[in-house]
């Protein structure tokens, strides 16, 4: 924020570490017409604000949005009481939010000009780490609209942020062994595109989802419901069990807690195992 703080200081508001503040500033910025955007860790900019954000904002549908930072396991050393694992499930159980979880530095751009322009509460979650760019440089981000990135028909890979790579990455894998894995990017977990996951999931007849935050709550128990609403299929799940990080490199937490492209193609084996 440093740049936008040089160029408009007269709209940049530093609240420090009174983030129900930052929320209530926000919420009656945006009554008065303007657009605020509001900004920090995720954990703080959820968990710690959550009444605030549901009673000022989700509530009565403010123009309000919260781009939080520092998501997931892949903050890394500052450990578990900064990793939120819960903020996903937390916001998209809240009427009128819209929950949005770009895959790298190219659509979190697209996705911040996008949510600039719709008007109501919007959840932009991104992480820390320095992550692969592997999509276009001005791509057109439609909100609600999943992303199939690769066509397949033995299994759906649907993947959320960091996760997106690793599913590219374990398509290439699995397609080293003759099965061939369509990959789909759910950017946006609320409004969920349930017309694309039904459309690939009736071709491929069984998926795994691939997320970074709790099992309970996240992308996979969206998908999960829209299944068994409309067409059960075998469904494998890539998250963290019910459990709270701990301090390490990114690379190294993805690896242990199992969020990697290797875990993708033992599950994706699985899912094939049971159709």
């Amino acid at each position: 924020m440093g740049d936008f703080q040089k160029e408009f200081p007269e709209r940049f508001f530093q609240t420090g570490i009174a983030e129900a503040n930052m929320i209530g500033l926000a919420a009656g910025l945006a009554i008065g017409g303007k657009i605020p955007f509001a900004g920090t860790f995720a954990n703080f900019a959820t968990g710690r604000v959550y009444d605030q954000i549901r009673q000022s904002v989700a509530y009565s549908e403010k123009n309000v949005k919260i781009c939080a930072s520092h998501a997931g396991l892949t903050l890394g050393e500052d450990g578990a009481t900064h990793q939120i694992l819960e903020d996903v499930g937390m916001m998209k159980m809240l009427p009128h939010m819209v929950v949005i979880n770009p895959c790298d530095y190219n659509q979190t751009k697209a996705a911040t000009l996008a949510i600039a322009e719709y008007e109501g509460p919007v959840y932009l979650r991104f992480g820390r780490p320095s992550w692969p760019v592997f999509t276009p440089a001005n791509q057109k981000f439609e909100i609600g609209k999943a992303w199939k990135m690769i066509e397949g028909k033995d299994v759906t890979l649907f993947a959320t942020g960091h996760l997106v790579w690793e599913a590219v990455v374990a398509e290439a894998m699995l397609r080293a062994e003759g099965i061939s894995a369509e990959v789909i990017n759910i950017h946006t977990i609320k409004p969920l595109d349930e017309e694309a996951i039904l459309e690939s999931v009736k071709k491929t007849g069984c998926a795994v989802s691939a997320e970074e935050h709790q099992l309970n709550g996240g992308l996979g128990d969206s998908i999960a419901q829209c299944l068994i609403r409309n067409n059960p299929a075998p469904l494998e799940y890539i998250g963290v069990n019910d459990s709270f990080g701990e301090s390490g490199t990114p690379t190294q937490l993805l690896e242990k807690y199992g969020l990697n492209a290797e875990n993708i193609v033992k599950a994706a084996k699985k899912a094939i195992a049971r159709k």
